[in-house]
């Protein structure tokens, strides 16, 4: 699947979050790479996502006017679990919620222990 596609798959994935999460993200950008790099994945942890940037509970006022935050979408690692378009998107779907949680102050930890890590 190409970059396009996958993206296209991606841009689906965020129409179908519920409206409270579009109305509560704000100044966050969704973009997709084909690959994590060393600055983004310097442990080599093959990341299927992830959140760079400052969760909500942590901001200040003095915060305002700050560079977006930015949830990156890795498509290779996506496209190497072998899945049906179906089965995909729903994977797509689980990375961006892991990473809006992150958006929202939720760490790994309490991830897991809910199943979303």
């Amino acid at each position: 699947m190409d970059h396009d596609a996958f993206q296209s798959i991606v841009h689906d994935a965020i129409d179908a979050l519920p409206e409270w999460v579009h109305e509560a993200l704000h100044n966050i950008d969704v973009i997709v790479l084909d690959e994590p790099d060393e600055y983004h994945d310097p442990d080599g942890q093959g990341l299927l996502g992830l959140y760079v940037g400052v969760p909500l509970p942590e901001r200040e006022a003095g915060n305002a006017g700050e560079l977006p935050d930015v949830i990156y979408i890795f498509r290779n690692p996506h496209l190497e679990l072998g899945l049906p378009n179906d089965e995909l998107l729903i994977e797509i779907e689980k990375t961006l919620i892991h990473e809006i949680a992150h958006y929202f102050g939720i760490d790994d930890d309490h991830l897991d222990e809910i199943g979303w890590g």
